[in-house]
């Protein structure tokens, strides 16, 4: 499955990069010349390796880490699921709907007993059970989920 969010082009990413990268993974509102200062270089240079890092696709995004007890979502999960194997073909119109619903946080394409882990956060456990119901089990490509409750995470945030 080729997915438009890959990396354009193949972008060596140098010792100076990697300090970027480090730094804007523990802190993406550092402003440039801060972030220059911290990594040895021209705030010019900086900037520039910054741009050249988001049109490559090695930056991805910036974005802010919301807090989902904040807006009321005290439930996390991680679903497990299977399509059926004649649906193998609807693997990325799969992909695709799971990102418009406002309730999915992450979606993992995998490789190995399930095709797809989907993590949501909802109110409540009534919330994802109705999730599961109308989003999963109502659809025809879906074989079988597997819903665990998350208690507690660790994210450690940016690969340095």
């Amino acid at each position: 499955m080729v997915n438009s969010q890959n990396l354009q082009s193949h972008h060596e990413v140098d010792e100076i990069d990697r300090s970027i990268l480090s730094i804007l993974g523990k802190n993406g509102r550092i402003s440039n010349a801060d972030l220059a200062s911290q990594v040895g270089v021209a705030a010019s240079t900086c900037l520039g390796r910054v741009r050249n890092l988001v049109q490559h696709r090695v930056i991805r995004s910036f974005a802010a880490d919301i807090a989902p007890e904040a807006l009321g979502l005290e439930l996390q999960a991680l679903i497990s699921v299977s399509l059926r194997a004649g649906a193998r073909a609807n693997l990325a119109s799969f992909m695709t709907a799971m990102r418009e619903h406002p309730q999915v946080i992450q979606v993992f394409f995998l490789g190995g007993a399930e095709d797809f882990i989907v993590h949501i956060a909802v109110a409540d456990s009534d919330a994802a059970r109705e999730f599961v119901l109308d989003q999963l089990s109502n659809n025809a490509s879906v074989a079988t989920t597997r819903t665990n409750i998350v208690f507690d995470h660790f994210h450690k945030g940016p690969i340095s």
